[in-house]
């Protein structure tokens, strides 16, 4: 089942809850719809409506695996020229080779990480401006047959500007999202 995400511009936070509501009362989970604000303290006073987190708004997982990638590269390398070489046939063997593989691949995903949350995420980086400018950024991933709430309800919002779609969460996470705090509530005391 694809899902797809539709991003909406607003400055009314009013507006914004309205639509997160009669999204739900039309089948849409609150764990699809999410808020994206430079303005974090007023979002605060809206309970319905789900802030983007702090570390999604920034480029850190992106950027994490792409440095765990090549992590993996950079040892995997070392340890084939190791082998190649035979550079391990001394009395020391494989040991500091692979201890050195372990922080190469350690120091790459690390440093990925902090290039990551120096950037913003890459999803949201064209919505700097309209962010700056003080306006939020409303959007739900939808299935397929969720779309036609969502249709229907555009027209009764007119201060909504629609801003595109993209590839959304996947579903398997969304659900996860609304199970896991389900689960934990009713197992643990």
């Amino acid at each position: 089942m694809t899902v797809l995400r539709h991003y909406f511009i607003s400055d009314d936070l009013d507006d914004l809850t309205l639509l997160e509501q009669q999204l739900e009362e039309g089948g849409v989970d609150a764990s699809q719809t999410h808020v994206l604000s430079l303005d974090d303290q007023n979002l605060d006073g809206y309970e319905h409506l789900r802030d983007v987190s702090s570390i999604m708004k920034k480029d850190v997982i992106r950027s994490g695996v792409i440095g765990t990638i090549i992590g993996l590269a950079l040892s995997g390398s070392l340890l084939l020229v190791v082998a190649l070489f035979g550079w391990a046939e001394t009395k020391a063997g494989w040991m500091p080779f692979i201890l050195l593989a372990i922080i190469i691949f350690g120091f790459s995903a690390w440093e990925g990480g902090l290039f990551g949350i120096q950037t913003p995420n890459k999803k949201f980086a064209r919505f700097e401006e309209v962010l700056n400018a003080g306006s939020h950024v409303f959007f739900v991933d939808l299935t397929d047959d969720q779309e036609e709430v969502l249709a229907r309800l555009i027209s009764a919002h007119p201060k909504l500007q629609a801003a595109g779609t993209d590839k959304g969460t996947p579903r398997w996470i969304t659900k996860s999202q609304k199970n896991i705090p389900t689960l934990l509530q009713e197992t643990l005391p």
